[in-house]
């Protein structure tokens, strides 16, 4: 990403900080903890069962855990190098019995003006199903570890929303996957309100002659842009898996909210299009504005300095010393003089007036 502040670095080769993933046994739809002693190797052993799931959350991977993550689920040396490196657009690749999604989550920083983005990487096989949180933040920017936390000892009512239903639990890995990116799209909305806003602000400052909005456009719309980087391609990723699940004849149940994912992906998208297309017409107006008011100093200036000419130009006539100038030797010549320089300065001044010069 082009900003720095959105992106953590990629997993670093030490990191005794990253806590270990969190991980839940689903059986027959039903959400437990797995036992402490379980690892990447025992979960997708579970997962391997018929009505079982695995499902497991890297709140802050390193790079240790995503090769011990390699190795037990046999990934491509390529995917493991995504998953290392990260820092990627969303996408969608298959490689062999594993699918890997990349996401990116955005959250509202309203008093900064930013947007905050995090990426996930999300790996699907049969069975099972691996969260990694690339840059340490759940979806809606709190720290993920604080989320795996809960997760496990106490879930709050968003994460019981998906722990609970036991009815999307038997629809297999899938259905986490699909609860993720809605979750996902979802926070796109309140980013978008508050860019939204913060352009109603914009739209009064403009016309106030705040000389520092130009840089307040510019910046709110490099976090537009920003989103839109983050949700257009999701689009794309989305419609892979809406093709893939019916080829692959998953539940229509499913299909259906995915369907519904896509459309609120799309309404996102052509929000943040038009929000765009608002401040540029905004920085558009503003640079009219600033001309507007630079021509308007200008003719001011123009006009002063004609009106400060006029004298200039008798003073300069009749202070020549020509002994055969006429009214030279004149006793009403100096007060006749400075007469003829008010009379041309107050005539110009009431022109300039006339004219809105001035």
């Amino acid at each position: 990403m082009p900003s720095l502040h959105r992106r953590t670095s990629a997993p670093s080769p030490a990191r005794p900080e990253a806590p270990a993933p969190t991980i839940q046994y689903v059986t027959d739809g039903h959400a437990t903890v797995a036992p402490a002693s379980a690892g990447v190797t025992e979960a997708l052993a579970y997962g391997r069962e018929p009505g079982r799931m695995a499902m497991l959350l890297f709140a802050n991977p390193s790079r240790d855990q995503i090769a011990a993550l390699a190795e037990a689920w046999d990934l491509h040396p390529l995917l493991e190098e995504d998953l290392v490196n990260a820092s990627q657009r969303p996408k969608i690749e298959r490689y062999g019995d594993t699918l890997f999604i990349v996401a990116r989550s955005a959250h509202y920083d309203d008093a900064a003006e930013e947007v905050d983005l995090a990426e996930f990487h999300l790996l699907m096989r049969p069975g099972a199903i691996a969260v990694l949180c690339q840059d340490g933040r759940w979806v809606d920017g709190t720290p993920s570890s604080r989320f795996a936390d809960e997760l496990e000892t106490a879930p709050s009512e968003r994460d019981r929303a998906l722990l609970d239903d036991s009815d999307l639990l038997r629809l297999g890995p899938e259905a986490v996957m699909y609860r993720i990116l809605d979750t996902i799209v979802d926070g796109y909305r309140p980013v978008l309100e508050g860019i939204t806003t913060d352009l109603e602000e914009i739209e009064k400052q403009v016309f106030t002659g705040d000389p520092t909005v130009a840089e307040r456009i510019y910046r709110l719309s490099r976090e537009v842009i920003d989103v839109q980087h983050a949700c257009t391609p999701l689009t794309a990723v989305i419609e892979s898996l809406r093709g893939g699940f019916r080829k692959h004849g998953i539940a229509e149940e499913l299909q259906a909210y995915l369907q519904d994912v896509s459309d609120h992906l799309a309404r996102v998208d052509a929000r943040a299009s038009e929000l765009r297309e608002s401040l540029a017409q905004i920085l558009s107006v503003n640079a009219t504005l600033v001309g507007q008011r630079q021509n308007t100093a200008m003719q001011k200036i123009s006009g002063w300095a004609a009106i400060a000419l006029a004298p200039t130009i008798v003073a300069g006539i009749y202070g020549m010393n020509f002994d055969s100038m006429p009214e030279l030797h004149w006793a009403f010549g100096y007060p006749f003089a400075l007469g003829l320089m008010v009379t041309l300065s107050v005539a110009l001044y009431a022109i300039f007036k006339k004219s809105k010069w001035m």
